[in-house]
């Protein structure tokens, strides 16, 4: 796309239209510095990593507005206020789906978190927190709210080519529209390998004997499984209604994200457990907790998205 006409509307503001995709693209990248890839191969070793982490992903919306806005376009000002209105709302879910492990960890250094779970229970099970039932459902929330704040399937809804045209980058040709596209995809992977670092031990083998293994090899196994999961629900789940978008995050994930904060810090209180079968007592408890969160919340939504009948005249 480097040797495509770059066509700039005449009614468009030349210098926003210029630098959305710049703005949007260039803070993604910095995204990667505070990742940790293997054992001490993290580029910066930041105490606040997942500070930095959100902070620079957070202007992405300011990026998309000022597309939308700079193109003159009422079909992109539209997809660029439909897209903010998402990533705002999944962002939300997204960063208290984290909380739970800072709140355990104690700590918002990314190796400290890696460190916290590269030990093994019982000298062979691994300690990652998606074994955990706290860490297995903020890893679902955090998977979910990932989806859409990346703008994949089922969440496309921004670029929804069968109703406003492309969205934000209707008035957008040539590399600036390749840009875009750039980092949506390296968004989806920073987020993949936060997900590793934060739920699937980062760079910690699964089993003590394998520690033989480089520990960047692990890293780059998990951040590829993640990355064909999102492969594949993109070419399964059909696109949801914008309605069902916003119910999904405002009225079922933040909430269930927030009581999740709750199971954790349950979890945390009763480490100190020492009578027989207190760790299967741990497991219950936290387990009906967010169960039946998600049964109290789940089931009004499931029977608001029941099928319509439409109806046409004669």
């Amino acid at each position: 796309m480097l040797v495509k006409e770059d066509i700039v509307p005449f009614s468009a503001d030349k210098v926003v239209h210029f630098l959305a995709p710049l703005a949007l693209a260039i803070p993604v990248w910095l995204t990667f510095a505070v990742i940790p890839f293997g054992r001490n191969m993290a580029a910066i070793d930041l105490n606040s990593g997942l500070l930095f982490f959100f902070a620079l992903g957070a202007g992405s919306e300011l990026a998309i507005f000022m597309a939308g806005w700079g193109s003159r376009n009422k079909y992109a000002l539209v997809g660029a206020m439909r897209a903010i209105a998402q990533m705002i709302s999944y962002e939300i879910p997204l960063v208290l789906s984290t909380v739970a492990v800072v709140m355990i960890v104690g700590s918002l250094s990314l190796t400290q978190i890696v460190e916290t779970q590269a030990r093994y229970v019982f000298g062979w099970f691994p300690a990652w927190f998606v074994f955990t039932p706290w860490g297995f459902a903020a890893f679902i929330f955090f998977m979910i709210a990932a989806c859409a704040e990346t703008n994949r399937a089922p969440f496309d809804l921004p670029e929804a080519e069968s109703e406003i045209i492309a969205g934000y980058l209707t008035e957008y040709s040539g590399f600036k529209y390749a840009l875009f596209f750039l980092g949506e995809y390296l968004g989806l992977f920073a987020i993949s390998g936060m997900a590793v670092t934060l739920f699937l031990g980062g760079w910690a083998a699964p089993l003590p004997f394998l520690n033989i293994v480089p520990s960047w090899l692990w890293f780059f196994a998990k951040f590829a499984a993640l990355i064909a999961l999102f492969i594949w629900v993109r070419g399964t789940v059909p696109r949801l209604r914008m309605d069902q978008l916003m119910k999904l995050a405002w009225k079922f994930l933040v909430p269930l994200t927030l009581i999740n904060l709750l199971v954790a810090a349950t979890w945390h209180f009763t480490r100190g457990w020492l009578f027989t079968g207190a760790g299967v007592s741990r497991w219950l408890i936290c387990a009906a907790m967010i169960g039946g969160a998600y049964v109290a919340l789940g089931r009004p939504q499931t029977n608001r998205f029941s099928q319509r009948t439409y109806r046409y005249a004669d």
